[in-house]
């Protein structure tokens, strides 16, 4: 019966027929990707780099959760991979079935999310099938992408921004019933109208990346980013690092775009971005060995931006590779300038010189993803075709493994994607004129 009802959404989506879908059965159960809690030591012993997604993730029928007040299920048509996904996969920096269980402690409606699986996942675009209690703004046969932002707001510490709640998580690693499903829950809250001119799987691959993108490098709460400033991006053609690009770029900011391979840099020439630093071709090594940095390295890699920016250092080191770059990201930064940090995907431990930091004045900012005005205003760019996805490669949900290894070993340009409901690439687009403006610009890493 479930996948009946499955199938009855998803035709009802596909023919457009969204006034139909809040009378449609909900499915008692749906195919959601999942890791395991008795597997979560299967990796033991292992270096990071040897552990493999697809061992560990699984694509596993799971009953739909109730619906709480303020909540919704949306039927998934397509999410992506994030960082995230790769960190619970290969149950790094620890399981996340300790923040599950941490979560259901808070009260009888949190303890749904604390289960011996975790439905996993990020990102999503798709329809809203029901609303809960209390719900005014959103209905079902709605279109929408949701953000990670998952607050309660009911203490005061996130009343001037979300992101200091004291129980704020990130759906779909801090909680359960993530994007990578047929079927998602997630609080209303979440959720933002989906880009007209995009594809499903298009409007999936934004959401995480680009708030946070936004929040780092341009919101107030970030590097507050001005026309003129010179900012180091380091991955500037990942999945974070390309919408960092395109945010200075459309801000009149001046990109110095750090990459790791020749291919890497044509793409950020795509993006519109001048000043480029492969950093295999130039050879930097940062670290002497696993102990010890090398400050003649920071001072070379130094050298190598005055030269692209005509003697300037970057007002601004947008930073997320971590250990390996944060020496060289202080070093580097001027005089007042500011670096500002999240994920830390090379290791969280970073060390740096402090008389840079300290005698020269800089800030480091700590940037977590954002909070809903932030994502919210992320995603109006995206939806006015002023920010462009950045969707290289889409799997169907039976190969999220792959997808996630190809993220976890860097195999990967912009954003993966993966099918959920949606049968195919290159459906759900409503406004075909924007979309045939920008559509070079949108396919800029497709097949890359």
């Amino acid at each position: 019966m479930s996948q009946q009802a499955l199938s009855e959404i998803r035709q009802a989506i596909l023919t457009d027929q969204l006034d139909a879908i809040g009378s449609l059965e909900l499915p008692a159960s749906y195919r959601g990707v999942t890791v395991h809690a008795d597997e979560a030591e299967m990796f033991a012993g292992m270096a990071s780099a040897d552990k493999d997604p697809r061992k560990s993730l699984h694509v596993d029928e799971v009953p739909t959760p109730e619906l709480g007040p303020g909540e919704a299920l949306v039927a998934v048509m397509a999410s992506a991979i994030n960082y995230n996904t790769v960190w619970t996969s290969i149950f790094e920096p620890l399981p996340t079935f300790k923040f599950l269980k941490r979560y259901g402690r808070i009260s009888p409606l949190a303890a749904r999310h604390d289960l011996p699986y975790h439905v996993v996942g990020s990102d999503l675009s798709g329809v809203v099938l029901r609303t809960g209690p209390g719900v005014q703004k959103w209905k079902p046969g709605d279109e929408v992408v949701a953000h990670c932002l998952d607050v309660d707001l009911e203490g005061p510490d996130g009343h001037n921004d979300t992101m200091l709640d004291s129980e704020q998580r990130i759906w779909g690693f801090e909680t359960n019933f993530g994007g990578l499903a047929e079927v998602s829950l997630v609080k209303t809250n979440q959720l933002m109208p989906k880009p007209a001119h995009l594809t499903w799987e298009e409007a999936a691959c934004p959401g995480l990346v680009n708030s946070t993108a936004y929040r780092q490098l341009v919101s107030r709460n970030g590097a507050d980013m001005k026309q003129g400033d010179v900012v180091l991006i380091w991955g500037a053609s990942g999945g974070l690092g390309s919408y960092a690009t395109q945010f200075a770029l459309a801000g009149g900011a001046i990109p110095v775009c750090v990459v790791s391979s020749a291919e890497k840099a044509e793409l950020c020439r795509r993006l519109g971005a001048e000043l480029i630093i492969d950093r295999n071709a130039e050879g930097y090594r940062f670290w002497k060995d696993e102990h010890t940095q090398d400050p003649k390295e920071w001072q070379r890699f130094g050298a190598k931006i005055r030269e692209l920016t005509g003697g300037e250092d970057p007002d601004i080191v947008f930073e997320h590779p971590g250990r390996e770059t944060f020496g060289a990201s202080v070093y580097a930064t001027r005089k007042g300038g500011t670096i500002v940090s999240c994920a830390s995907t090379s290791g969280y431990l970073h060390q740096f010189d402090n008389r840079y930091l300290w005698m020269n004045l800089k800030r480091i900012i700590g940037s977590h993803f954002a909070n809903y005005r932030e994502s919210w205003e992320a995603n109006r760019l995206i939806a006015k075709g002023r920010i462009h996805p950045t969707l290289s490669r889409t799997y169907p949900l039976e190969q999220t493994g792959q997808a996630a290894l190809d993220v976890h070993r860097n195999a990967h340009q912009g954003k993966v994607g993966v099918l959920c409901l949606s049968p195919e690439e290159g459906l759900g687009v409503r406004d075909h004129e924007l979309r045939t403006k920008h559509l070079e610009r949108i396919n800029t890493f497709r097949g890359v």
